[in-house]
């Protein structure tokens, strides 16, 4: 009996040494050498006012550690812009008619920002996947008003060239967000623009194993970051549950379950643009 107590015991030993090592290798996947751990991104940047600019609901799944903690920790007030409802987006699972779509996406939006605290939301109703389509001038006056009222000091959107998952609403709307700051810096006025422009950076190894052809184009096109902060996984999960329509996505698209991403993705990554320094106009 005791030597089946002792061989119970190193099996158990071996597969936790086997988990643990499995673990801290996954982890790798998701972790990006060039960035400093942080407690809060605006927190480290001083920002009182802060902006994100996105493309579809649901790109705000992206950075709601970053927005948690500016609004629970920093006391900033937070506001976003969604430049579509969604509508064009692939259901997993279907929870809605097609038609009905871009209804339920923008529902889904406002309540997990809600969810995360953010002050204000705006939901544009720009095409679904035409967004490089749209009118630039129009996007950019749009945005430069909307700027002009919210007073943003950080405004978070995506790299240009990679829009973080290689979709190109997200590629314009960062281009977009980039133009409107350059044309308030022009203007000048009451308010010239942000102090900052932060973009959200995703983990290369990970994409390059998992995100193909996508992942491919991202990693190639995106700076490195300098900043890493706690990712709230937890209100990351919360937000797939309130995305209902896309509740499956990372999994569809990654071949991972949502619980599995975040447990070795427990970070989020930045890189930040300091506008005084290094003016876009």
């Amino acid at each position: 009996m005791r030597k089946r107590w002792i061989a119970l015991i190193v099996v158990a030993s071996v597969l936790v040494v086997i988990l643990a090592g499995a673990y801290w290798a996954g982890r790798s996947l998701f972790h990006m050498p060039t960035a400093k751990g942080v407690d809060s991104v605006v927190g480290e940047l001083g920002g009182q006012r802060v902006l994100g600019v996105f493309a579809h609901p649901d790109d705000e799944q992206t950075v709601n550690g970053l927005f948690w903690r500016a609004k629970t920790q920093d006391g900033a007030y937070t506001a976003m812009i969604t430049a579509t409802a969604g509508e064009a987006g692939h259901q997993v699972p279907t929870v809605a008619r097609d038609e009905d779509l871009g209804l339920v996406r923008t529902a889904e939006a406002l309540k997990n920002s809600f969810n995360l605290g953010v002050d204000e939301h705006e939901v544009w109703d720009y095409p679904d996947g035409g967004v490089p389509e749209v009118d630039e001038d129009e996007l950019v006056d749009r945005l430069v008003t909307a700027m002009k009222r919210i007073k943003p000091d950080v405004v978070v959107g995506f790299w240009p060239a990679s829009g973080a998952t290689g979709h190109k609403d997200h590629m314009e709307m960062g281009r977009v967000t980039e133009l409107a700051i350059a044309q308030l810096e022009a203007e000048g006025g009451s308010y010239s623009g942000p102090d900052y422009l932060v973009y959200t950076i995703s983990p290369t190894t990970a994409l390059s194993i998992f995100g193909g052809e996508q992942g491919a184009l991202v990693v190639e096109n995106q700076p490195d970051p300098e900043y890493a902060m706690n990712a709230e996984t937890g209100k990351k999960l919360e937000g797939w549950k309130i995305h209902a329509s896309q509740e499956n996505y990372l999994q569809a698209a990654y071949y991972l379950p949502a619980w599995l991403v975040y447990l070795l993705w427990d970070n989020e990554f930045y890189h930040v643009r300091d506008l005084a320094a290094e003016p876009l106009g």
